[in-house]
C-alpha cells in the first residue's frame, strides 16, 4: 500500500463540532483537504457559512448546521441530517467548547460549572453515542475528542474547564475499550497554546511571556497545525491506535 493512501479520506464523511472557527475550522479544512466530506456544527450561522464556502472551495461535499451542542434534543436530528445529505458518518471530531475563567473554585458559580461541563463533556458523550451506533452499521469509525493541556495540569482560574478536559482523557479510554471490537477507534488530541479568538486575551496578557518561556518551540501554535494529527487519527493509518491522547503542544508538556 502506498503511504499517501494510508491518509486518504476520500469517500469518508466527517462531522466536526465547533467547526466554524479556531481549532475546529483548522481540523475541518484539513479533513476536507484529505478528501473527506465534512459537516460542521456550530452555533453562529455567519461563521458556519464562511467555513462552508471554504470547504466547498476545496471541492468536497460539505454541510454546515446551526446547532448548539448543549441542546440535547437537537443532536440526534443533526447527525441524521448529515447522514441524509452526505452519507453515513465515519469520523466524529468533538471539538465544540467554551471556558469560564471564573478566578477559581471559590468564585465559580454552579451555573458556570454546569454550562462548561454540558458543552465540554456531556455533549461529547451524547454525540459519540449517537455516532457510534451509526458507525456500527459499517463496522468502522473514528472518534476524535479534543482534550487540552489542562487535561494534565490543574487550573486555578478555570476549574470547570480543567475538570472537563481531564475527564475527556478518561472518557476517550472508556469508549475506546468498548468500541475497539467493532473496529471503531477513539482517540484524543491535546492542543497546547493555540492562537484562536478564545486565546487572544491570554496572548495579550502577562501570561504570554510565561507560556513562550515554557514552550520549547518558543511560539504559539496555529489552528491549522492540528489538522495533521486529526487526519492521521481519522485515517486507516491509525487503525491499531486507540485510547490515546496525543499532545500537539510544541513541547510545552515536557518541561
Amino acid at each position: 500500500m502506498k503511504t499517501p493512501a494510508l491518509f486518504d479520506l476520500t469517500g469518508r464523511v466527517a462531522v466536526v463540532t465547533g467547526g466554524n472557527g479556531g481549532i475546529g475550522r483548522g481540523i475541518a479544512l484539513g479533513l476536507a483537504g484529505a478528501g473527506a466530506a465534512v459537516a460542521v456544527l456550530g452555533r453562529k450561522e455567519e461563521k458556519n457559512q464562511r467555513v462552508l464556502a471554504e470547504l466547498k472551495a476545496i471541492g468536497v461535499p460539505a454541510l454546515a448546521l446551526q446547532v448548539d451542542v448543549t441542546d440535547r434534543a437537537s443532536l440526534e436530528p443533526a447527525l441524521a441530517q448529515v447522514e441524509s445529505e452526505l452519507g453515513g458518518i465515519e469520523i466524529l471530531v468533538n471539538n465544540a467548547g467554551i471556558v469560564s475563567v471564573s478566578g477559581g473554585v471559590l468564585r465559580e458559580t454552579p451555573e458556570d460549572w454546569d454550562k462548561v461541563l454540558e458543552t465540554q463533556l456531556n455533549a461529547v458523550f451524547l454525540l459519540s453515542k449517537v455516532a457510534a451506533r451509526s458507525m456500527l452499521k459499517r463496522k468502522r469509525g473514528k472518534i476524535i475528542n479534543i482534550a487540552s493541556m489542562l487535561s494534565f495540569f490543574g487550573s486555578g482560574v478555570a476549574p470547570s474547564y480543567s475538570a472537563a478536559k481531564g475527564a475527556i482523557v478518561q472518557l476517550t479510554k472508556s469508549m475506546a475499550i468498548k468500541l475497539a471490537p467493532h473496529n471503531i477507534q477513539v482517540n484524543a488530541i491535546a492542543p497546547g497554546w493555540i492562537e484562536t479568538d478564545l486565546t487572544a486575551p491570554i496572548m495579550a496578557s502577562p501570561w504570554n511571556d510565561q507560556i513562550l518561556a515554557r514552550t520549547p518551540a518558543a511560539r504559539w501554535g496555529q489552528a491549522e497545525e492540528m489538522a495533521g494529527t486529526a487526519v492521521y487519527l481519522a485515517s486507516q493509518a491509525s487503525n491499531f491506535v486507540t485510547g490515546e491522547t496525543i499532545r500537539v503542544d510544541g513541547g510545552y508538556a515536557i518541561r
